[in-house]
């Protein structure tokens, strides 16, 4: 798996987006369907310490896309407690643009912060077939402050690391067999 992450600095910073890329090697298809079904989802979607439950996902331009991430391990429980933040956040979002195996995008509403106004943030994922893969760009509205951001950019990366170790699982990296002696040695 290839990793790049960008966080916009600078003049960068004008655009507001955060930017993740990874190339999986995996089939399309799959790694379509881990972002487009509920089980998908639910298999790897949610930080390190989190567990995903779909409630909605109609997978259409217009659709609704609702999920809960429940925090299950106690570092997270006790961090978003520490925040004042619910221990399970539901996330109720549209889908903006479904063009299927090539580009996903869709809304999420920012509205379980204390003290902060819901906002929307919109988010890309962009596939492409690369030899033996999948190269995938995922991009997402920057939050309100450097700090959320900073923590959204964290669990982009916690999951799309559980995706990986879930691809890995699935296509697990082959090594041919070798016949016979190596070189250099005897039988």
């Amino acid at each position: 798996m290839r990793k790049n992450t960008k966080i916009a600095t600078g003049t960068e910073a004008l655009k507001k987006k955060i930017s993740f890329e990874r190339t999986y090697k995996a089939p399309l298809e799959d790694v379509w369907d881990l972002w487009t079904t509920k089980e998908g989802i639910e298999s790897w979607w949610g930080p390190e310490g989190f567990v995903a439950k779909v409630h909605k996902l109609d997978l259409r331009a217009g659709g609704d896309l609702e999920y809960a991430f429940t925090a299950t391990a106690p570092e997270q429980i006790e961090a978003l407690k520490g925040m004042g933040v619910p221990l399970t956040q539901v996330v109720r979002g549209t889908y903006k643009e479904v063009s299927p195996r090539r580009r996903l995008v869709y809304t999420n509403l920012a509205d379980f912060i204390p003290g902060v106004e819901p906002y929307e943030m919109t988010v890309v994922v962009e596939f492409y077939v690369v030899p033996h893969g999948v190269r995938m760009i995922v991009t997402q509205d920057a939050m309100h402050d450097a700090q959320w951001t900073k923590l959204a950019a964290m669990g982009w990366e916690s999951e799309l690391g559980k995706l990986a170790k879930l691809l890995a699982r699935r296509y697990p990296a082959r090594t041919p067999k070798r016949k016979g002696p190596r070189k250099g040695r005897t039988a």
